[in-house]
């Protein structure tokens, strides 16, 4: 948790309120996922605030059961909203209104949540949907709409997101 709560503040230079929101993200994400009941237990009235706080009032849903890797960026936060059970790699830059999770189909079947690989840069108003992988080294222009998987190194950016060129 120490490690990733340092690259965590390395990687956010100068960015502080992406610094409180990750380092109250690990922190949850921490002792949500301790196996000691008694620190779960004690830890309630700060998950709850984390819940009330960055949820509601800031408009940041990342909630602690998310799997992200360290070195995380997070620009703004406002309106960043991310499944639980969507799987972030290293070194990732988000930015706000940003929606990455899952879909429900009309008869209501929900697909599994994106995974994203390590250092993937999301650009502002995109939306990931949906059981679907974006590779290593992707750039996700702004406003894009992203549905299919992504291979690796590759800039996409539209509705529904395109390739438009190979890094």
């Amino acid at each position: 948790m120490i490690n990733n709560i340092l690259q965590d503040f390395e990687r956010n230079k100068g960015n502080i309120k992406g610094k409180f929101i990750l380092f109250f993200f690990r922190l949850t994400s921490y002792l949500c996922y301790s196996k000691n009941s008694i620190l779960r237990i004690i830890s309630f009235p700060l998950l709850v605030f984390y819940k009330l706080f960055f949820e509601w009032m800031l408009g940041c849903e990342l909630p602690p059961k998310t799997k992200v890797g360290n070195g995380l960026i997070i620009y703004h936060g406002q309106s960043l909203v991310i499944n639980d059970n969507t799987i972030i790699g290293s070194n990732v830059i988000l930015r706000n209104n940003t929606s990455i999770g899952n879909k429900i189909d009309n008869y209501g079947v929900v697909s599994g949540s994106p995974i994203i690989g390590d250092n993937v840069e999301i650009g502002v108003n995109v939306s990931i949907i949906g059981n679907i992988s974006i590779g290593k080294n992707s750039i996700i222009g702004a406003g894009s709409v992203v549905v299919k998987n992504i291979p690796e190194n590759s800039v996409v950016a539209g509705n529904p997101a395109k390739i438009i060129k190979k890094i």
